[in-house]
């Protein structure tokens, strides 16, 4: 009997056409944030009590890092690592399973924040300074006690837009992303005991992790903010991950999942499923990936292929 010939890659268009809802999906959550840049935030209430603590009194500073560069730390940066990974690899359905989940994680996430932001009308730490010219402006408020600025009110709408950090919703969605696709690229829960791995998983979310340090130190977010943002981001991360990826833990998590038809039956899925696993991980270590397939003994344990025939005997 011939051996059965390796399954041969799907090309670019046809991945596109097979997940042309997602990146629809995609394209409707970029239209709602758009939305939500265009609607004025909740003006929230900000009488003389207010004043009475430092929380919005704080000097209105420049950005350590500005909106622009936000979405190079969110999408440039882990494209690089993918398409890197891609031009050693190879694979096609990675490439386009792993943009996919990124852009989904990033459009996701700049939704759930700014949604929050209008919602909510949190006064930024530097409220005062932007709201008088500086911290030593004397305060005027209206008949209802509520606070009037010098400034116009579209000049005003970004220091009701506290909570949460958008810098950090983003940094920590698109750096996490990345932590994970290396995670798995690198088999990082292998149970090999090699550490060196969890620094190329760990160093990108350092990166958000400055990225939301310097959000407090430049007074534009309180800390409850950040910390709010790096839980939209990492979760956003998390889920639309696993939406093309297995678990880090899983004996694979370096092949991502493959399109199943929807009228497809489920005893012929799961069948196909498998095959189409097995031979992807046979692909994949034709191609050197770095995780070797485990085959199932008659004992129910399994072996590792590296590992020398008598002792799977």
């Amino acid at each position: 009997m011939e051996p059965d010939l390796p399954v041969p890659d799907l090309k670019l268009g046809r991945l596109f056409y097979n997940h042309w809802t997602d990146w629809i999906f995609i394209i409707i959550l970029i239209v709602l944030w758009g939305v939500c840049q265009i609607v004025t935030p909740f003006q929230r209430y900000v009488g003389a009590a207010n004043f009475v603590t430092q929380s919005i009194m704080y000097p209105y500073k420049s950005n350590t890092i500005p909106f622009q560069v936000v979405p190079v730390i969110a999408l440039v940066i882990p494209f690089i690592f993918i398409f890197t990974h891609f031009c050693y690899r190879r694979n096609v359905r990675d490439l386009h399973h792993a943009f996919l989940g990124l852009l989904t994680t990033v459009a996701l996430t700049a939704l759930i924040t700014d949604s929050i932001k209008v919602g909510i009308g949190r006064p930024r730490p530097h409220f005062y300074a932007r709201c008088f010219g500086g911290t030593n402006m004397n305060a005027t408020y209206d008949a209802t006690g509520n606070v009037v600025c010098t400034i116009s009110k579209d000049l005003m709408k970004e220091a009701y837009k506290s909570f949460p950090s958008g810098h950090t919703s983003w940094s920590f969605a698109g750096l996490g992303y990345l932590a994970m696709y290396m995670g798995g690229k690198l088999g990082v829960f292998d149970h090999r005991g090699h550490s060196w791995k969890l620094f190329p998983v760990i160093l990108p979310l350092l990166g958000a992790t400055f990225v939301a340090i310097t959000r407090v130190d430049d007074y534009w977010h309180h800390w409850t903010d950040v910390c709010t943002g790096a839980a939209i981001g990492l979760l956003s991360a998390y889920f639309c991950y696993r939406q093309h990826y297995p678990s880090l833990f899983d004996d694979s998590p370096n092949i991502p999942y493959r399109y199943m038809p929807p009228n497809t039956p489920s005893h012929s899925s799961q069948q196909s499923s498998m095959q189409s696993s097995q031979q992807e991980r046979s692909n994949d270590l034709e191609r050197g990936g770095s995780q070797i397939p485990m085959l199932e003994a008659e004992n129910g344990n399994k072996m590792s292929l590296a590992e020398p025939i008598s002792r799977r005997m």
